[in-house]
């Protein structure tokens, strides 16, 4: 008998990428479906914080909260070196200028926030809204700059919009380290076959995306209605890598790095359960 368990990920190209073939069959599942939900990653972040989902793309942020309920996966994330969120701008203000300037934010559980917490602890005035309007909240003047993540980094500049910080080139200044943006988490109490086998099939339909780049154009196009083809590709390209494979050393250096960031600035609850199930 298939068992059926619940699977959450955004509309965002790297994402449709990578879940195209697990939940069309086109890889081993190992008597395992997949029923998709596609959301917003704070959506996704909030589902899984009230454990709604049994698998699901969050934010490294969000993950830090939930840890005793959900085990990190080593496959499907996205990590990487220069595609970290923006702080935008209609006029070049000084980065140190920031604070007590309304910023619009993708999310209250995001890793944008996170970084941007990390960055500057100073900043507070934050008004949270979907990553899609944050743009045009800024060039009305509903708010002094916005946070953008996304595809929004690839077209801010068409919209006249000015960069005051990356927090991708902060980060990797300040670690070394790749940024984690993104993870996939598993139930923990699916225990650990099952979420060793998830693993298993997530792995093997990263590996068959990356070798059938075109299969899943119209998937991708179907939840991507607003991006052009070549944005969908920059996208893409530069959120699935071979983290995206599997985290391996590095990768869980950096997640591990961010979380203890977070916990020493009390911004995630300290935890010692491993972020893995095994």
């Amino acid at each position: 008998m298939t068992k059926e368990l619940t699977l959450g990920f955004s509309p965002c190209p790297n994402d449709t990428f990578m879940f195209y073939p697990l939940v069309h069959g086109l890889v081993d599942t190992s008597g395992l479906s997949y029923r998709e939900r596609l959301e917003d990653v704070e959506t996704l972040n909030q589902l899984a914080l009230a454990g709604e989902l049994d698998v699901s793309k969050v934010s490294y942020h969000a993950f830090g909260h939930i840890r005793k309920e959900y085990a990190l996966l080593r496959s499907g994330s996205a990590l990487g070196l220069g595609c970290g969120p923006l702080v935008v701008a209609s006029e070049k203000y000084d980065p140190c200028a920031l604070r007590g300037m309304t910023i619009a934010v993708p999310g209250r559980y995001t890793t944008a926030l996170l970084l941007l917490q990390l960055f500057n602890p100073e900043l507070d005035n934050f008004i949270i809204m979907p990553f899609n309007e944050i743009m045009d909240a800024v060039l009305s003047g509903n708010v002094d700059a916005g946070l953008i993540i996304h595809e929004s980094r690839f077209t801010y500049q068409g919209f006249g919009l000015r960069k005051l910080v990356d927090l991708g080139e902060w980060w990797e200044g300040e670690t070394g380290l790749p940024i984690p943006l993104g993870g996939i988490v598993a139930r923990r109490s699916l225990g650990a076959e099952t979420i060793a086998t998830i693993e298993r099939a997530l792995r093997a339909g990263v590996g068959y995306a990356l070798s059938h780049p075109g299969e899943a154009a119209s998937y991708i196009g179907e939840h991507a209605q607003e991006m052009s083809h070549e944005v969908c590709a920059a996208h893409i390209a530069l959120y699935v890598n071979n983290f995206s494979t599997d985290l391996g050393d590095e990768g869980v250096q950096a997640v591990t790095c961010l979380l203890q960031r977070a916990e020493q600035a009390k911004i995630i609850p300290s935890s010692t359960v491993p972020i893995f199930m095994t």
